[in-house]
């Protein structure tokens, strides 16, 4: 192990103290400016998310307060047509007088009940006083003619200036059959009294009492619509640009002004009402307050700064008291540094056991190997993760060095093992167990393996065929020729039904001839893009039936899906042969399942599962091998040609199964398969 000498060259001399500690405090000084600009931001944010709030909710009081005046003028109107209509169903009837209407007014609290004639003059009143027909300030004709023309039957004045009297009434008429007018008045003091106390004005100088608040208007481009008794004049809309926009782009907008000198933050919105906009609601916000915080901000960051220099100076000193100290212990730092550093990055997984097998130590290749992290099993017994026989075998055989198969999760490892020694300072024993996994290396040399044995019968394959195919061609065309042209004397029938047979045997190993050339020559990739998923589920509709036939449960999980770069017809020719495979295999009430998993950036695992019968171990060795079947009609080509075109893909499968408990195949592939015709060879 190399050595750490110690040097007083780690020593800090007083002068680079001195420039580090003016380093500190220059960045201390521009820290805590930009601190106080930071917070000066953070609570302008924060006024302008008040004042957004506070803008929205006075919006939506603003429309309230229209709807609940124009719903209690509803109301209102409502009960005098009622009134009305009563009235008009009677004096239809001729039980109308001057009485009845003195007494429905007053049990309806109605100011006025007067019919008029289509001449102007009044036939029923339930006022006692008559004035002449052209006194007071207008003529009923005038406001009633729409009513006498035939133009409406009924008329909703609203409040209007009482005809004798300095007041307002609310007034409604509704027509007769005979064109006569009944109309009903109500004193209006009331009304606006309930406006002015309840209405948009009285909201406003409501709002003005809040000692946040500076004013708050609603200004048109033309005037001042309403507003706070402190506004006495407003900038036009059309004169700035900043109000002409809020109100254009129908868009909240905040900035700093002044308002009879005082510094303001003010908040714009347009307010509309059913549909169309009135004018732009204003609102000045107080920055005394705001104000106020910066200030106090500004203090707490002088303090702050001035604290954090000296206890850093303080520090500083203590600092270099302890350096020496430091200095001592460092070396003792980097060489226990570099030998985590080495332990933790090594490929190999490493686990330190005590005299009583327990775990002192797991680097991160052994916890990834075994799925847990160092905390859970520190200080556990090996057992956690390898059963009680591997452990044995492991610490008590002779061989410092071994292969094992260990079962970890759903997957079977095949691991390198060996074994050393070293003793504490109390004279107890340690084991280290260094682990390296020998899985992937296994499963490509088999793949090359099978790969070579492949590429070796697909030439004698490829030979042999050309030799049996052209005879082939010729004993079938004779035998058709001697079907069609020869017949014999007797046992005719007979005849011909064994010249089709064998005319059709010659066909199936034609057939067959055929399948061997097209897997000795592979056609190239034709790789395209297209989601994983789309091929998954054609092929679940695809063999959905078949297995519902046999009584077989079919399931996908697709914990990844994307886009891949794949020859498409051939991936779906291996998925198709291992799904018959399975389908051929399984009873009923059997379970396949296909499922999809990212290993990483690249490469994602397609993994099909069965719970059939499962395959002996000593057939497991040979299925890829071609030619090799176990079933009476098979050829022996499915599974070879999966293993082609995983490995043209530049994939690799492993196949895990035992006897009773099932099969499982699981291929992994790259995204994308590099376009290579000598990708496409075996």
């Amino acid at each position: 192990m190399p050595r750490f000498p110690f040097s007083t060259a780690r020593l800090i001399r007083m002068h680079y103290v001195a420039g580090v500690f003016a380093i500190m405090a220059t960045l201390m000084i521009l820290s805590a400016v930009l601190g106080y600009y930071n917070s000066k931001s953070a609570l302008k944010q924060l006024l302008e998310d008040q004042s957004h709030h506070l803008l929205e909710t006075l919006l939506s009081a603003s429309r309230n307060s229209l709807l609940s005046t124009e719903l209690s003028e509803e109301i209102l109107i409502e009960r005098l047509l009622n009134n009305a209509y009563f009235i008009r169903s009677l004096y239809e009837k001729g039980e109308v007088n001057d009485q009845l209407l003195q007494r429905i007014a007053k049990d309806n609290h109605l100011f006025r009940i007067n019919i008029f004639t289509p001449e102007g003059e009044k036939r029923f009143s339930s006022h006692r006083l008559n004035y002449p027909r052209d006194a007071g300030k207008f003529h009923p004709a005038e406001r009633l003619a729409p009513i006498f023309s035939g133009r409406k039957d009924t008329l909703l004045l609203g409040i209007k200036d009482a005809r004798f009297e300095d007041a307002s009434r609310f007034i409604v008429a509704v027509a007769t059959a005979q064109r006569h007018a009944i109309v009903l008045n109500l004193d209006a003091e009331g009304l606006l009294r309930f406006r002015n106390t309840t209405g948009y004005g009285a909201m406003l100088q409501q709002l003005s009492r809040n000692d946040g608040i500076v004013y708050a208007a609603l200004q048109d481009t033309a005037e001042i619509l309403a507003a706070t008794s402190n506004v006495d004049s407003l900038e036009y809309i059309q004169d700035s640009p900043f109000l002409s926009k809020s109100l254009r782009d129908s868009s909240y907008g905040f900035r700093f002004g002044t308002f009879h000198g005082e510094e303001i933050f003010e908040a714009v919105h347009p307010f509309s009402y059913r549909g169309q906009t009135v004018g732009l609601l204003r609102l000045g916000v107080s920055l005394s307050p705001l104000q106020a915080i910066w200030d106090d901000i500004y203090q707490q960051v002088i303090v702050i700064t001035a604290v954090i220099i000296l206890a850093g100076s303080i520090l500083i000193t203590l600092f270099v008291m302890g350096k020496n100290l430091e200095s001592v212990q460092q070396e003792y730092r980097e060489i226990e540094s570099y030998a985590t550093g080495i332990v933790e990055n090594v490929s190999d997984g490493i686990i330190v056991l005590d005299h009583q097998e327990k775990i002192k130590l797991i680097n991160s290749a052994a916890g990834k190997l075994f799925g847990r992290r160092a905390a859970e099993v520190t200080d556990q017994s090996l057992h956690t993760l390898l059963g009680a026989a591997k452990c044995r075998q492991l610490l008590h055989d002779g061989g410092i060095m071994q292969e094992i198969d260990c079962r970890i999760g759903p997957q079977t490892r095949q691991l390198l093992v060996s074994r050393s020694y070293f003793y504490a300072k109390d004279g107890q024993r340690n084991t280290i167990l260094v682990l390296r996994d020998l899985t992937e290396q296994k499963t490509l040399e088999a793949q090359i393996q099978r790969k070579e044995r492949l590429s070796a019968m697909g030439e004698l394959a490829s030979g042999v065929a050309h030799e049996i195919r052209n005879p082939l061609n010729t004993i079938g065309a004779i035998v058709q020729q001697l079907d069609k042209d020869f017949e014999p004397a007797r046992d005719a029938a007979e005849y011909h039904e064994l010249a089709r047979l064998v005319y059709g045997e010659v066909q199936r190993i034609n057939q067959t001839v055929k399948d061997f050339l097209r897997f000795s020559r592979p056609e190239p990739l034709q790789p395209e893009r297209f989601r994983l998923s789309a091929l998954l589920n054609q092929l679940r509709q695809q063999y959905q039936a078949m297995a519902a036939e046999k009584q077989i449960r079919y399931h996908q999980a697709l914990d990844w899906d994307g886009e891949v770069y794949w020859d498409r017809r051939q991936i779906q020719q291996m998925l198709m042969n291992l799904i018959e495979n399975a389908l051929d295999a399984l009873p009923a009430q059997g379970e396949i399942s296909l499922r999809t998993a990212m290993v990483n950036t690249h490469r994602i695992m397609l993994e099909m599962r069965d719970n059939g019968p499962g395959i002996p171990a000593p057939i497991r060795g040979k299925i890829f091998n071609l030619y090799f079947t176990t079933k009476a009609k098979g050829t022996g080509i499915g599974l070879s040609l999966v293993q082609r075109i995983v490995d043209e893909h530049g994939g690799v499968i492993t196949v895990e199964s035992a006897p009773e408990s099932g099969t499982m195949f699981r291929i992994l592939l790259p995204l994308e398969v590099v376009n290579d015709t000598q990708n496409s060879q075996i």
